[in-house]
């Protein structure tokens, strides 16, 4: 049902931050940086689980 899906951190841009799946060429997800973990920048790796965005490695 829940699919786990893995994003980096292209951009940030003001209260936004431009992620892209890690394992396609998709065009970059706009996302509030309010529904993002604390402490991302450019570069950072998150985990979308369950609804919810996790930093990992």
């Amino acid at each position: 049902m829940f699919e786990t899906v893995f994003y980096k951190v292209v951009k940030i841009d003001g209260d936004y931050a431009y992620l892209v799946k890690t394992d396609t060429e998709e065009e970059p997800k706009l996302v509030a940086r309010a529904l993002l973990p604390e402490g991302i920048m450019e570069g950072s790796k998150l985990k979308y689980e369950l609804m919810q965005y996790e930093l990992y490695e």
